[in-house]
């Protein structure tokens, strides 16, 4: 081959490289949408084990998928709590059988409603008020405390697109209504 040859050769391979791998490289991947990174997030935090009521299957209780994230069921009725059951040097917690409500020291706690239902869900809060309630522990970033076993202490050291992409996750389900009991207190208290 003559001397020109090759670098004609050469340089057509060299376009070819710039032309189909180069812009490969630079394209910026879109990845997951922020909806799907947070279904990501509350599938992989477990949120449905506490949020969703279940289903009973012969083999464990599943989520209800009718019923995802929609908390506990307004129309259950609580079962008693067994006394001599929670203490010091007893259990330290007990729930239900679906645990959508957990009883403690605290008292008694159930899982709230994070669909987008304006009356009985998320649907009219505000993303900064989400943001703050996970980051604060106070229930709609300002009233009471955020019982046990809601890990917000953890979840609160997401970060900020973390907890942006929950909540455009929890704000594209179905809104469900379904009216979440406020806590009880302690017996005696």
């Amino acid at each position: 081959m003559k001397p020109q040859g090759a670098i004609l050769g050469i340089s057509l391979l060299l376009l070819t490289v710039l032309v189909l791998v180069v812009p490969a490289c630079t394209t910026k991947s879109t990845g997951p949408s922020l909806v799907e990174r947070g279904k990501y997030l509350v599938m992989a935090g477990g949120c449905n084990d506490c949020h969703s009521p279940k289903i009973f299957t012969p083999a464990d209780p599943i989520p209800d998928t009718t019923r995802l994230l929609s908390g506990y069921p307004a129309n259950s009725q609580l079962p008693a709590i067994p006394k001599g059951v929670l203490g010091p040097t007893q259990w330290g917690a007990i729930t239900t059988n679906d645990l959508t409500a957990w009883a403690g020291p605290w008292g008694v706690s159930f899982a709230y409603n994070l669909t987008p239902d304006m009356k009985t869900g998320i649907g009219g809060w505000p993303e900064e008020m989400f943001i703050k309630t996970l980051r604060s522990g106070k229930f709609m970033s300002m009233s009471r405390d955020i019982l046990p076993p809601m890990p917000w202490q953890s979840i609160g050291q997401m970060t900020d697109d973390d907890l942006k992409a929950i909540f455009a996750y929890l704000k594209s389900l179905p809104p469900i209504e379904n009216p979440i009991p406020a806590p009880l207190p302690p017996p005696g208290k």
